[in-house]
């Protein structure tokens, strides 16, 4: 069992559980005071600790010792197009466990919706980090048009751009000519595509790299997903093995 806890861990101070932790631990775990749960806020690293009290609405834990310090998680911030309500939720929980920074979504000229609950976004980011084992959380940001973002866009990080259409080199070949030590985004459209005009603006950018995901055409949350693992794979943490 393992939760993010918003209050600060550190050994034998008691944290508090929401009405969310209760119910997952009564209910989903069958869990009660004296049993082992994992903690972690994304500052102080993860701790194991014991439930102390636990109620209907509410209940404590106890930290008793630090399991692995905090540590940076430097992945990639993953700009999309909302989705359908399945395929976002699908979405958040597996660019999640593939490492992003920060979840931004972004209205586009065929974007189909313009409003966002970010609320879920958030609660499905947290219960993705509970399961991978992640020591963070990513930034879950209110929606933007693409636009503005581009505009105030930090020059020193990267946006790749996934372009179903038009030139564009194939994404290993641009991320192992990559530094290794640049930060980056990811950008993927909604389902119906970038329009030409958002394309062509694109590669007028000095910070972007048009990139193709193969001959196929894929999903907008495929895309997302095979970018990132790409983005992994050359230039993540995959070969870290942790003990």
């Amino acid at each position: 069992m393992r939760l993010y806890i918003e209050d600060n861990l550190a050994a034998d101070r008691p944290v508090t559980l929401t009405a969310a932790h209760a119910h997952y631990l009564r209910n989903v775990m069958r869990a009660g005071p004296g049993d082992k749960v994992l903690l972690f806020n994304g500052r102080d690293g993860e701790w194991d600790a014991a439930i102390d009290s636990l109620r209907k609405n509410s209940g404590s834990a106890l930290p008793r010792a630090q399991r692995r310090p905090q540590r940076d998680e430097p992945g990639p911030w993953l700009l999309f197009a909302p989705l359908k309500r399945s395929s976002q939720d699908f979405l958040i929980q597996k660019a999640v466990e593939l490492g992003v920074a920060a979840l931004q979504p972004v209205r586009t000229e065929y974007t189909n919706t313009g409003r966002i609950n970010r609320d879920r976004m958030v609660a499905h980011a947290i219960e993705a980090a509970e399961q991978c084992e992640r020591l963070t959380v990513p930034e879950v940001r209110e929606i933007e048009k693409h636009t503005f973002l581009l505009e105030n866009w930090p020059q020193d990080r990267y946006l790749l751009v996934c372009a179903e259409r038009g030139a564009a080199q194939p994404i290993d070949e641009v991320l192992r000519a990559a530094p290794e030590t640049g930060a980056w985004g990811i950008l993927t459209g909604p389902e119906g595509g970038f329009a030409s005009s958002e394309l062509e603006q694109l590669r007028t950018l000095p910070f972007v790299r048009m990139v193709s995901l193969g001959p196929r055409i894929l999903r907008a949350e495929t895309a997302a997903i095979a970018a990132l693992t790409c983005w992994q794979s050359v230039l993540g943490d995959w070969d870290d093995h942790r003990p």
